[in-house]
């Protein structure tokens, strides 16, 4: 296609590179960011450490990531979405190989924190780039299957990294979600085509300030980020400890048949494909609260004891957090553009939101499962949710209704 063309069409070859690349990127990026999650017991007992501190190696890296958010949008603006996206597959891959080496608390927890600043570029630029490069009709519908990517990502990470622990250890287990990463980064480098829609923006401090200042006065773009920073802390509060609920009594499950629960993401991957084709019809509004819908009815099906019943939960969170996020995210960047806010900056400050919430709510579910138990974690997660429905019903309509 010609430079002036309106963006890759679904059934074009442009159109399958850049989903299956970025398919495969939000799944390795998830995969390392989340790979330590199931093996949140073993990391404790190996440096002696509690279980709220053990959530230190999930959090270090979401708050890191959240921070370098604010500056990689930007830089992107500057030099390019897709130098951006391939530095941080390749710096990220190696970061986590690295990590699987050491055997100092400190160190562990250090690397996590620069593998938070790696990870960035991607999540920084994906929905730009695909804003930029897609035709108008199929982003939302791309946009989608790329979080479906980083649903994947979050669940193989878990999964794999728990499945390995059981046989080799947590050492190998990080190590093989490195060397998954690096083989990703390799196939995102060859199939993902070149920007052609992309305009550099010289990085100038002033402007820069100016518009951030004029995003977080704009009602929309708070309400988003408010969403973002309940509805994900929430979601990895409830993940970051369910790994000592599995292993405790009355289940006792070792770490990798703990770690299958995961398989549950794989219904976030569709769920987040689906609400975006479902927001074409009925409005992104309706479909951000459906999501938030699901996500606290599987809180509350999580609380029960059976385990049928908690694997159910658990994928009714999926299928709604998903939802809810895929439309959101997609949702920030169209608003700015449409105001002119520039999009690059409006998913850097919604993805900040969403990785502090990611943060706070990730440890502070440590603190409440330690003092207690279950219930306490579900007050923290429900509480979340629930303040999340009513963001989102009193926003503005514009961009979250017809």
């Amino acid at each position: 296609m010609s430079p002036t063309s309106p963006g890759h069409r679904p059934g074009e070859t442009g159109y399958r590179r850049t989903t299956v690349a970025l398919f495969l990127a939000g799944l390795v990026t998830f995969a390392t960011i989340y790979c330590t999650q199931p093996l949140l017991p073993l990391i404790g007992a190996h440096f002696g450490v509690t279980p709220a501190k053990t959530t230190l190696t999930v959090s270090a890296t979401t708050i890191t990531l959240g921070i370098a958010l604010l500056f990689l949008g930007p830089v992107s603006d500057a030099i390019g979405r897709t130098t951006v996206m391939l530095a941080s597959l390749f710096a990220s891959a190696l970061v986590t190989l690295a990590s699987a080496a050491v055997d100092q608390w400190a160190v562990l927890l250090l690397l996590r924190a620069v593998l938070g600043v790696c990870v960035a570029g991607l999540p920084a630029v994906a929905v730009a780039y695909l804003r930029e490069e897609m035709h108008p009709s199929a982003a939302g519908r791309a946009t989608g299957l790329y979080i479906g990517g980083t649903a994947l990502g979050g669940m193989s990470g878990r999964l794999l990294s728990g499945v390995l622990a059981d046989q080799f250890g947590w050492r190998w287990s990080i190590s093989g979600i490195g060397l998954l990463a690096l083989a990703c980064a390799v196939a995102v480098r060859l199939l993902l085509p070149a920007s052609r829609h992309f305009v550099a923006q010289p990085l100038a401090p002033a402007r820069l300030t100016a518009k951030t200042l004029r995003l977080l006065r704009d009602p929309l773009q708070l309400a988003l980020m408010a969403l973002a920073f309940l509805a994900m802390g929430a979601f990895v509060a409830c993940f970051n400890v369910m790994g000592f609920r599995l292993e405790a009594p009355p289940y006792s499950l070792s770490v990798g048949v703990a770690g299958l629960v995961f398989v549950v993401y794989a219904f976030g991957s569709w769920s987040s494909a689906r609400a975006g084709r479902a927001t074409e019809q009925h409005g992104p509004r309706l479909v951000v609260l459906g999501g938030l819908a699901l996500q606290l009815l599987g809180i509350a099906a999580v609380a029960m004891r059976p385990l049928w019943l908690v694997v159910t939960g658990l994928a009714l969170m999926s299928i709604g957090f998903f939802a809810a996020h895929g439309v959101a995210s997609g949702w920030v960047a169209a608003h700015a553009s449409s105001q002119g806010l520039g999009t690059g900056q409006a998913a850097s400050l919604y993805l900040f939101a969403y990785y502090v919430g990611s943060s706070v709510a990730g440890t502070a579910a440590g603190w409440a499962w330690s003092g207690w138990a279950w219930p306490g974690v579900t007050v923290l997660t429900g509480a979340m949710v629930v303040l999340a429905v009513l963001v989102t019903a009193l926003a503005p309509r514009q961009g979250l209704a017809r």
